[in-house]
C-alpha cells in the first residue's frame, strides 16, 4: 500500500507525541475497589455499586499508602492495597476543587485520631469503632466541612438479597438498626463534589 505524504505525516506526529502518564497520588486522594474480604458480596447487593472498599491516600516519605479502616484503622502501602482488591482494580477520585497544602495538612491531622481504632461490623454511627466509607466521610467533613455524600439510614438500601439477608442475620440477629445513619463507599463514589482522575 502506497503511504501518501498525509498519512507519513499523521504518524510522524504520532511517533512524536509524548505518553501521557496516570495522574500521580496525591494527599487526600480518595481510592474504591471491590474488596474480597466476606461482606463485599452483600455490600455490592445492598448499595447497587461494585465498590465495597475505600480509603484516603497519603504520602508519607515520598511513598503512597492507604489510611483505610480494615482489622483496625491503619496505613497500607497503596501497592498492597491494590493487590488485594478484585483482580487488582481499583479508582481514584479526589475533590474538583483542589486542596490546597493547608487543607491537606489538616485532613492528615484529622485522620490521627482514628489510627487503631477497631473495625466496626456493626456499622454504627460512632466514634468508637470505624468502617472504611465512614472513616473517609469523616475526616472530610472535620477537617475540611466537606461532606462527600448525604447520609442514608439502613432500610433505604436494598436488603432484599439473600447475601444481604444473611449477612444482616449473622450481625444483627432479628434486631436490625433500621434507622441507623450509614454512608456506603457508592454514596462517597457519586459524591458531585469528586471527579476521577486515575482507573485500572
Amino acid at each position: 500500500m502506497r503511504i501518501t505524504r498525509l498519512h507519513a505525516l499523521l504518524l510522524a506526529v504520532l511517533l512524536a507525541a509524548p505518553v501521557v502518564a496516570a495522574d500521580s497520588p496525591r494527599d487526600g486522594d480518595i481510592i474504591f475497589h471491590t474488596s474480597r474480604s466476606a461482606q463485599s458480596a452483600a455490600i455490592q447487593k445492598a448499595t447497587h455499586s461494585p465498590y465495597s472498599h475505600v480509603g484516603v491516600i497519603f504520602i508519607r516519605d515520598g511513598k503512597p499508602f492507604v489510611f483505610e479502616a480494615i482489622a483496625t484503622v491503619r496505613y497500607t502501602p497503596l501497592e498492597a492495597w491494590i493487590a488485594r482488591g478484585d483482580q487488582g482494580r481499583f479508582v481514584v477520585k479526589r475533590l474538583k476543587q483542589p486542596m490546597s497544602p493547608q487543607q491537606a495538612t489538616k485532613l492528615r491531622a484529622a485522620a490521627s485520631p482514628y489510627l487503631g481504632k477497631a473495625y466496626d461490623l456493626y456499622f454504627e454511627w460512632s466514634d468508637q469503632r470505624i468502617y472504611c466509607s465512614e472513616l473517609v466521610w469523616k475526616m472530610y467533613e472535620s477537617a475540611l466541612g466537606v461532606r462527600l455524600g448525604e447520609l442514608q439510614k439502613l432500610r433505604e438500601f436494598d436488603l432484599g438479597d439473600p447475601a444481604v439477608r444473611a449477612k444482616m442475620r449473622e450481625r444483627y440477629g432479628e434486631k436490625v438498626p433500621l434507622e441507623e445513619p450509614v454512608i456506603s463507599p457508592a454514596r462517597l463514589f457519586g459524591s458531585p463534589l469528586l471527579t476521577e482522575v486515575s482507573i485500572r
